[in-house]
């Protein structure tokens, strides 16, 4: 059941955030690599009848996102940078667009699967040891 929060009530470093907002303005997505893989970024002021919030999107959810739609996010974070809260659907939430009474719309965003990876060597930078590990 999705049972919906308030921005107004929420506070920096809160998880488990699930939430109904409108899409109010729209940066212009901004690229750049981290770790030598290509990623995008972008800014979004969203609202809902308590008051307004930045939300930053990540990659393909930037494209799936125009002002006047309604999102839902679901397991969403809330951060804080310069003092100010910032709402993401981040790495284990779902970002979905709604239409006016809380149900998905054609073309809405899907829900991120979680999928068997192979184990990945990762090389830890203090030892230089190599460590297979699980994601």
């Amino acid at each position: 059941m999705f049972t919906t929060m308030n921005l107004g009530e929420l506070k920096a470093g809160q998880g488990k955030v699930d939430v109904l907002v409108r899409v109010k303005s729209k940066a212009e997505p901004r690229q750049f690599e981290k770790y030598g893989k290509p990623l995008r970024v972008c800014n979004t002021v969203v609202s809902d009848d308590s008051g307004e919030m930045s939300m930053t999107l990540w990659n393909e959810d930037i494209d799936k996102i125009n002002v006047g739609d309604s999102v839902k996010i679901t397991n969403g974070y809330v951060s804080e940078f310069n003092g100010a809260k910032q709402l993401s659907a981040g790495k284990f939430g779902k970002l979905e667009v709604v239409n006016g009474d809380g149900n998905a719309t054609a073309g809405s965003a899907s829900p991120k699967v979680a999928k068997k990876v192979e184990p990945k060597k990762v090389v830890k930078e203090e030892t230089e040891e190599v460590e297979e590990v699980e994601f």
